[in-house]
């Protein structure tokens, strides 16, 4: 990550994801098979484009998926599947990021140990 706006990007794409995978699992469980409305599939979108805008091409989970298609309503249970990699790849972006000092973990920014607190990296093979 190169500046702090970085890590704030990062740290809100998170949030989002989080909140968005949360809210469509309860729904994907009751009925896996149902489409999503319109309206929840608009704000998907919208966590979905801004996470390829920080992930970048390094971390975006797949290269040819920009968002889901409007006229072609997706499950929930597809929604939930692509959260989930979504997920995956904010956090290695985030694992890949942060470094421990003094026993507490830190971001990287622009190649230094910053003073921004997080938690430590949760990916196979720690640092």
């Amino acid at each position: 990550m190169k500046t702090i706006e970085d890590v704030e990007n990062l740290e809100k794409i998170i949030g989002q994801l989080l909140a968005a995978h949360s809210e469509i699992a309860i729904l994907a469980k009751k009925s896996p098979s149902d489409t999503l409305n319109t309206f929840k599939l608009k704000m998907i979108n919208r966590v979905i484009k801004t996470s390829n805008s920080v992930l970048g091409g390094k971390y975006k989970p797949f290269e040819d998926f920009e968002q889901f298609e409007d006229e072609d309503l997706p499950s929930n249970s597809d929604v939930t599947m692509i959260l989930a990699q979504y997920m995956k790849e904010a956090e290695r972006y985030r694992s890949d990021n942060v470094m421990q000092e003094y026993g507490s973990w830190y971001y990287v920014v622009d190649g230094k140990v910053s003073e921004i607190r997080s938690g430590p990296p949760s990916k196979v093979g720690r640092k």
